[in-house]
């Protein structure tokens, strides 16, 4: 497929001498050997890798490193406030827990609840002992979780209060579980459940927890150490096996996208001081877990967390706490712009507002600059990726706000074209490939999805883009059938199957229609067999019973005839848009 690579003129006047260096020249400025973003081959899983030399090792390494951080705050939710200290405290009385009970290197240990403080406790606990972390969609339903724990083989999961009551049907059929760890419970605990705080006690006694070391536990850069699941788009969610290199290359590539940006601009390489970050996004997803929390405490920051996002709450925090970061998703920076008190609160403290995992409008690039005098971050990568292969920020976003930035050092991309081979040049349209230290091992016990997906090294990511003559990638489509929106992964095939089950429904597909601020909404258009009858809100609720809400369709149409599809038998998704246009233009 040929197409011209995007022009968009920049949205603001930049400085004429801009840019001093070129991306290579920067490459090469902040690689040299002795600097701290020095790159090294190195044998991983076979394939000899591009590698921050001077990244850190492993999880342990890092969490017992981050003691330095003494009194800082780690983390801030409501009234609850956990130092670097107390927290090291916490995740080594945990750790020591789940050795002496009997988790060993490569057992799964599950986490399903909603971000709190004792979420990142649990993390680095679990990945200390060595075994591999399972981080579990708390919005899934019940037998979305149930799939998540006994797919991945899990021992112990902990819940929040909240999940253990969803997951109450469902506990008999778990029979993989053997301890459920709860936090928070608001009721007595039976059976297999017994408290957290029995254990470790609550965030705001953390500190006065007995100081212990670590478990001494052997442990490599390329071994297991996570399992995040991303749905298929066929078939049932695959949990994509993570390392500790994986999540120790999101440290330094943040910073080597922060020094090159820098250099662009003719200035000297930032020192990386601690940052307040409001978290809006879920520790389930690589983009907070790996892309931000390994930054976070590398660098000594502090995160925030909220119970649910609540734009006024937000803008409360961010002026209380003098919040430097945010963002997640396209959807909160629009909440922010467009909220009505805006201007009663004052957000001057905020440096960068970064997101990613959605589609985002230039516009939205341009008033992040233009009224918040923030400067606009994004980026590209999949859980399959861990988070970050690219990095767009400063001005280069401004410049090229249609693009998804250039790959950092340690990373490759290219296009290939439909036969799987060949390589396709500047301005051509094909499947994104991406190769780099980043990449995951592969799925969690599905071979031959693995074998499909992950080439020499290389992810077949099912995304359609283009480069230009510097790298700079642009995402024109997504070849996986899936519906973003504000952030979380819709795939089609999912809904469509539920569908599929309601007794009137023969045949469905599921498509993606604009939004403004979340980039897209789920929408559906189905054909009912003959003499049946149902309503749109029978079947949105037919659906909302089974999935998360988040993957309920917003609109449903209705045809007469089935599905218009081509020789190949798959539907055209394309030529449905147009039944959703009144919606669309509303």
């Amino acid at each position: 497929m040929n197409d011209q690579v995007s022009s968009t003129e920049p949205l603001i006047a930049l400085d004429p001498a801009w840019p001093k260096v070129s991306l290579v020249e920067a490459r090469d400025a902040l690689t040299t050997p002795g600097s701290k973003f020095e790159m090294e081959t190195a044998d991983v899983h076979g394939v000899p890798t591009r590698v921050w030399k001077n990244a850190p090792p492993t999880l342990a390494w890092l969490v017992a490193a981050t003691r330095a951080h003494g009194d800082r705050e780690l983390s801030i939710y409501e009234n609850e406030r956990v130092t670097y200290e107390a927290n090291y405290r916490a995740v080594a009385t945990l750790a020591t827990w789940l050795r002496d009970y009997g988790i060993a290197k490569g057992d799964r240990v599950a986490i399903a609840m909603r971000n709190l403080p004792e979420w990142p406790v649990i993390f680095f606990a679990a990945a200390t002992v060595g075994a591999i972390v399972v981080p579990l969609n708390a919005w899934w339903t019940s037998g979305e979780l149930s799939y998540g724990i006994d797919d991945s083989g899990a021992r112990i999961l902990f819940l929040d209060d909240e999940r253990h009551q969803r997951l109450a049907a469902d506990m008999p059929a778990l029979p993989g579980i053997e301890r459920m760890i709860v936090s928070r419970a608001s009721s007595a605990l039976d059976g297999r459940a017994s408290r957290l705080e029995d254990i470790i006690g609550t965030p705001g006694g953390y500190a006065d927890l007995p100081d212990i070391a670590l478990p001494d536990i052997a442990m490599a850069p390329d071994d297991s150490a996570t399992i995040f699941y991303t749905s298929g788009t066929t078939g049932n969610p695959k949990g994509a096996l993570g390392t500790h290199r994986n999540l120790m290359t999101n440290i330094m590539s943040a910073g080597y996208a922060a020094a090159r940006a820098a250099l662009r601009r003719g200035e000297e390489t930032p020192a990386p001081l601690p940052r307040t970050f409001l978290a809006c996004i879920p520790l389930f997803h690589v983009t907070a877990c790996s892309a931000t929390m390994m930054g976070v405490l590398a660098s000594g920051s502090t995160m925030i967390f909220m119970r649910k996002w609540d734009t006024v709450r937000a803008m409360e925090i961010i002026q209380a706490e003098k919040v430097h970061v945010t963002g997640g998703v396209p959807t909160i920076a629009w909440q922010l712009l467009e909220h009505p008190d805006r201007g009663n609160y004052d957000l001057s403290s905020l440096e960068t507002i970064a997101y990613g995992g959605a589609p985002s409008a230039p516009e939205l690039v341009r008033r992040i600059h233009s009224e918040f005098g923030a400067l606009p971050g994004n980026g590209w990568g999949m859980t399959e990726t861990m988070a970050t292969v690219t990095s767009h920020s400063a001005e280069d976003y401004l410049n090229r706000p249609d693009s998804a930035g250039p790959p950092v050092a340690v990373a490759d991309l290219k296009i290939v074209a439909d036969d799987g081979v060949t390589e396709l040049p500047v301005g051509e349209v094909g499947e994104l490939w991406a190769r780099g230290p980043m990449i995951v091992r592969g799925y969690w016990n599905k071979p031959e999805a693995t074998a499909t997906t992950f080439v020499d090294g290389w992810v077949r990511t099912g995304d359609l883009a283009k480069l230009d003559e510097e790298g700079f990638v642009y995402i024109v489509d997504r070849a996986k059938d899936m519906v973003i929106r504000g952030g979380e992964n819709i795939y089609s095939t999912e809904v469509e199957n539920v569908l599929y089950e309601h007794p009137a429904v023969t045949d469905c597909a599921l498509i993606g229609i604009p939004h403004r601020t979340l980039g897209e909404e789920p929408a559906a258009v189905v054909h009912l067999a003959p003499g049946m009858t149902a309503t749109e809100a029978e079947l949105q609720a037919w659906v909302r019973a089974r999935l998360a809400v988040f993957k309920t369709p917003v609109a449903i149409r209705f045809v007469d005839e089935t599905l218009p599809r081509n020789a190949n038998g798959k539907i055209l998704k394309k030529d449905l848009k147009v039944l959703f246009e009144d919606r669309v233009a509303a």
